[in-house]
């Protein structure tokens, strides 16, 4: 095990990652460098035990090896809120719900780590949010990952940065113990919420990056649209969560540059197949993983009829995938807008 632990330290708890895709499988990896062993939950039994005879996730991020005897895996979501202490949570946002709703022991007493960039589908409630009205876990004991940082820059081992928010910044700094590495370096907020908002954001415009690229609209036109993203996120998050921020600072800049610019951003890929002419359903069916920003567009517009914030760039992302606009006519009158 790295490093020296003291009785408040993490590293010496039960840990545990809950999902089975790129992110989870990421942070896997990042986690088992500090740690002796983690707990693994995966829905699917198969997935295990192909995991198991292969050293490595069959489906996602196939690069990276795992030395499986250090790993519990689980595909009973009871069972790892059982044995661990903390749940690291990186399920894609549609399909968390369900997965929770099989849940039958208490988590209150249990740190939650939120690394599902995406907000709770019906509910429109983001991961820290519903993990405290529906299980009632103590807010201070609630903390979420942000990037920039993606999962297969982690498998590479490039060097990656992320933020990790909890409203106890000494806790915060305690959750960080779990993910630093040589080539992972972390920094600390208080700003849970504003952090999660804006990830869910970064992946709205990320589509409409995507979306920009397969219209044919160059460079130019891309960066007025993501630096008036960023100045759209931060009117949001003000309303939303307002508090000091530094809207220019990493988690929130720095990982919308790298979602809407990113060759590995299924977000930006989602968006781009709509703009040459894919409809949503054919585009949703060619990925391989979730779009996050498709549902965090319909929770955000949804929400923002409360707050009334101007918001042209996610109402014209919105008006394309969930009113069935054309692109073009939506874009051509959104250049109208941006400054």
């Amino acid at each position: 095990m790295r490093g020296q632990s003291t009785d408040s330290s993490l590293l010496n708890k039960r840990i545990a990652v809950v999902g089975s895709g790129s992110w989870a499988t990421a942070i896997a990896k990042m986690v088992l460098s500090n740690v002796q062993e983690i707990n693994w939950f995966m829905r699917s039994q198969a997935k295990i035990e192909e995991f198991k005879q292969l050293g490595r996730n069959p489906s996602y991020l196939s690069a990276a090896s795992f030395d499986t005897s250090r790993i519990h895996f689980t595909s009973d979501i009871n069972e790892i809120a059982k044995i661990s202490d903390v749940l690291i949570v990186a399920i894609p946002s549609p399909f968390l719900k369900t997965a929770f709703n099989k849940l039958r022991r208490s988590i209150r007493q249990k740190i939650i780590i939120s690394a599902t960039k995406g907000m709770v589908q019906e509910d429109n409630m983001i991961i820290s949010d519903y993990m405290h009205f529906r299980f009632n876990v103590p807010m201070e004991q609630i903390g979420v990952i942000t990037g920039p940082c993606h999962a297969e820059e982690v498998a590479l081992e490039r060097m990656s940065y992320l933020t990790i928010g909890c409203p106890i910044r000494e806790r915060a700094g305690k959750m960080a113990e779990l993910f630093a590495t040589p080539y992972i370096k972390t920094s600390l907020s208080d700003d849970i919420c504003g952090l999660e908002y804006s990830s869910v954001l970064k992946n709205i415009y990320a589509i409409a990056a995507g979306i920009a690229h397969g219209l044919k609209y160059g460079d130019n036109f891309l960066s007025v649209l993501i630096s008036n993203s960023i100045q759209e996120m931060s009117r949001f998050a003000s309303s939303v969560v307002p508090m000091h921020r530094c809207i220019n600072d990493s988690a929130y800049l720095g990982d919308l540059l790298v979602t809407a610019y990113s060759r590995f951003s299924r977000n930006h890929q989602f968006g781009e197949m709509i703009g040459i002419g894919y409809s949503v359903k054919a585009a949703q069916l060619e990925m391989e993983m979730v779009s996050e920003g498709y549902y965090g567009t319909n929770c955000i517009h949804q929400l923002n009829e409360r707050y009334q914030v101007s918001m042209p760039i996610m109402d014209a992302v919105y008006d394309i995938l969930y009113q069935k606009a054309s692109p073009t006519i939506v874009f051509k009158e959104l250049s109208k807008k941006l400054m």
